[in-house]
């Protein structure tokens, strides 16, 4: 079967940047699957894949504009230094996980105005960066109704039905 629109597909990879740093990689014996046309993965990616098949390989440099975007300026924010902890040593370039409306997201310290002012971006941290991709392709499928029902729910992970039903109650998927 041949990667298409809304076939479940799953894929061993290894990210790299332009300077050759690995910044991501699927764990040894444990793919990353998604349902085509879900939107699960970058664009560039995705498209790129269409058509292949089980033990094809591909490696594909994507474009920031069909990754993560362009660096947006709106989304450097000055904060209150006082939302840091008291104790904590900012420093540019330091990165931290926060609760956003639709789940986990990534604040990058870009710089500290002055002892009460830190800008921070919101931005991806892959924003403006292409991307290089090492893909193996390990499985190619029509999706299972669970896969199906989960997208509709909103839910991307592997939770069982009981637990989509409280699907980001929790902090995140189930």
């Amino acid at each position: 079967m041949n990667i298409a629109d809304k076939v479940y597909v799953a894929f061993d990879y290894k990210l790299t940047l332009d300077s050759g740093q690995e910044v991501d990689s699927s764990p040894e014996g444990q793919p990353l699957g998604f349902i085509t046309g879900s939107g699960q993965i970058i664009p560039g990616l995705e498209k790129a894949m269409m058509g292949m098949t089980v033990d094809d390989s591909l490696k594909i440099s994507v474009e920031s504009e069909d990754a993560y975007g362009q660096v947006n300026p709106e989304l450097f924010q000055d904060v209150p230094r006082t939302q840091f902890p008291g104790d904590m040593e900012l420093q540019p370039g330091m990165t931290f996980q926060a609760q956003g409306p639709q789940g986990p997201i990534t604040i990058n310290i870009k710089e500290i105005k002055d002892e009460n002012t830190v800008t921070i971006d919101l931005n991806h941290p892959l924003a403006g960066k292409k991307l290089h991709f090492d893909v193996n392709i390990v499985e190619v499928r029509e999706p299972t109704a669970e896969e199906l029902s989960a997208l509709s729910s909103g839910c991307s992970c592997d939770c069982s039905a009981e637990e989509q039903a409280g699907c980001g109650t929790k902090g995140g998927c189930c």
